[in-house]
C-alpha cells in the first residue's frame, strides 16, 4: 500500500494586547470596568511590594530562601481574575499576586517561606492548593481535580501553573495526555520565563514553542505575552468558557522572563548577561500596565501614592502578625509538620510522628538532667 498523508492542524496563535509602552490594541481590549482594572493594578502592585519586602527580610535573616515573583505578576493575576472563587487555583511557587487576589493572607506566605506548615493552609472558602516546590507534580494533582469535577458533573475549572523547566518533566506529559483522554476542565498555564534555574530554554528543547505540544495532545493551545496582563486574562477567559461548556483542557504558554534570581540562593550572573536582563526589564508587566492606567485616567498619581501607603501598611501589619504567630507555642511545635497533609493520618506517618514525639521528650529530659547537674 502507498504512503498516505495524515492531516494535522498545526496553527498556533500568539496574543499580545498591551505592548511594552503600554499602548493598547483597541480591537482586542477586554471589556473590563474601571473598578476591575483598579483591582488588577492593586494586586499587581501588592504582589510586587510584598516580593520586595520579603527579599529585604531574607537578607536580614528573617526569612528563609524563597523564590521571587517579580516580573511574573501578570500571569498569575491575569489567570486568577478569569476564574471564580468556586474554581481551583493550583500554583507552583511564583503565583504570589494571583494567590493574594484569591484571598490568601499575606502572613501565610511569610510563614511558608520560614518553614511553618501553617503557611500552607488553604483558606476555608477556597478549593485551591498551596505552593508546590517539587517540579511538575502539581500537574497530576490538577488533572485529578478536573476528573473529580467531571464525575460530580460540576461547572467548575482548574487553572494549574508550571514553568518551562517543568514542561520537560515526565509528569507534565502524563498530565497533558490524561487531560485530553478524560476531557478534564483544566487550563495548563506554562510560565515560560526562559530558564530552568540555569538552563536556558534552547538547551531544554528543540521545538520553537512549548505550546505546540498541544497539537500532539489534541487540545487547544495559545501563546501569550506573559508580561501583558490583559492578554493573559483574555486567553484564560476563553479557555475557561470552553472548559465550562465541556470543551476540555487548554494549554497556554505565557512568555516572560525571570528578571530576579531563581531563588534568593541563586547567582544568575554565572549563566546570563546583564544586557539580557536589561532588555527584558523594559518589557516588565507593572510598568506597562501603569502607563495604560495613566492613559485611561483610571489612576492618577495622587491616588497611587495613597495606594502605596495602604499596601505598605498592610504588609507591615502582616509582618507583625507573622512574627507573633511564629513565636507562639502552637506554631513552634515541630509535631505540626504532620498535621496538614492528610485528613486521616496513615499508620506509617503516625509511627513517624510518635518517633519524633518520643525523641523530643527524650531531648527535653536530657536537657533538664544536664541543667540539674550543672546547678
Amino acid at each position: 500500500m502507498p504512503r498516505t498523508p495524515i492531516k494535522i492542524s498545526a496553527e498556533i496563535d500568539y496574543l499580545s494586547i498591551l505592548d511594552e509602552q503600554g499602548q493598547i490594541d483597541k480591537s482586542l481590549e477586554p471589556n473590563l470596568s474601571a473598578e476591575q482594572l483598579k483591582t488588577l493594578y492593586h494586586y499587581m502592585l501588592l504582589g510586587r511590594r510584598l516580593d520586595e519586602r520579603m527579599l529585604i527580610m531574607q537578607r536580614q535573616g528573617r526569612l528563609s530562601t524563597f523564590a521571587q515573583c517579580t516580573g511574573h505578576e501578570a500571569i498569575s493575576l491575569g489567570a486568577a481574575f478569569a476564574i471564580n472563587k468556586a474554581d481551583s487555583f493550583v500554583p507552583y511557587y511564583r503565583e504570589l499576586a494571583g494567590m493574594l487576589y484569591r484571598g490568601w493572607p499575606i502572613e501565610e506566605f511569610l510563614l511558608y517561606w520560614n518553614g511553618f506548615e501553617e503557611g500552607a493552609m488553604v483558606p476555608a472558602e477556597l478549593k485551591d492548593l498551596p505552593f508546590c516546590v517539587p517540579i511538575s507534580s502539581q500537574l497530576l494533582h490538577a488533572v485529578g481535580m478536573g476528573m473529580a469535577i467531571n464525575i460530580k458533573n460540576e461547572q467548575k475549572v482548574v487553572v494549574v501553573f508550571f514553568g518551562d523547566g517543568a514542561a520537560s518533566e515526565g509528569d507534565c506529559h502524563e498530565a497533558l495526555n490524561f487531560a485530553t483522554v478524560f476531557n478534564v476542565p483544566v487550563i495548563f498555564m506554562c510560565v515560560n520565563n526562559q530558564y530552568a534555574i540555569s538552563v536556558p530554554l534552547s538547551k531544554q528543547m528543540k521545538a520553537k514553542t512549548i505550546v505546540q505540544r498541544a497539537i500532539a495532545y489534541d487540545m487547544p493551545g495559545i501563546q501569550v505575552d506573559g508580561n501583558d496582563i490583559l492578554a493573559v486574562y483574555s486567553a484564560t477567559k476563553d479557555a475557561v468558557t470552553r472548559a465550562r461548556e465541556g470543551g476540555g483542557p487548554t494549554l497556554i504558554e505565557a512568555v516572560t522572563y525571570r528578571v530576579a534570581p531563581h531563588t534568593t540562593a541563586d547567582d544568575p550572573k554565572r549563566y546570563r548577561s546583564d544586557e539580557e536582563v536589561a532588555i527584558w526589564l523594559k518589557r516588565e508587566p507593572l510598568v506597562r500596565f501603569r502607563q495604560y492606567m495613566y492613559d485611561k485616567k483610571i489612576i492618577l498619581k495622587g491616588e497611587e501614592e495613597k495606594l502605596e501607603e495602604q499596601i505598605t501598611n498592610d504588609i507591615k501589619a502582616a509582618v507583625e502578625k507573622a512574627d507573633l504567630l511564629a513565636k507562639s507555642p502552637d506554631f513552634s511545635n515541630p509535631l505540626h509538620i504532620f498535621d496538614y497533609s492528610y485528613a486521616e493520618i496513615p499508620p506509617c506517618v503516625q509511627r513517624q510522628r510518635q518517633e519524633l514525639e518520643d525523641y523530643l521528650q527524650y531531648k527535653k529530659g536530657s536537657y533538664k538532667k544536664e541543667e540539674s547537674k550543672n546547678a
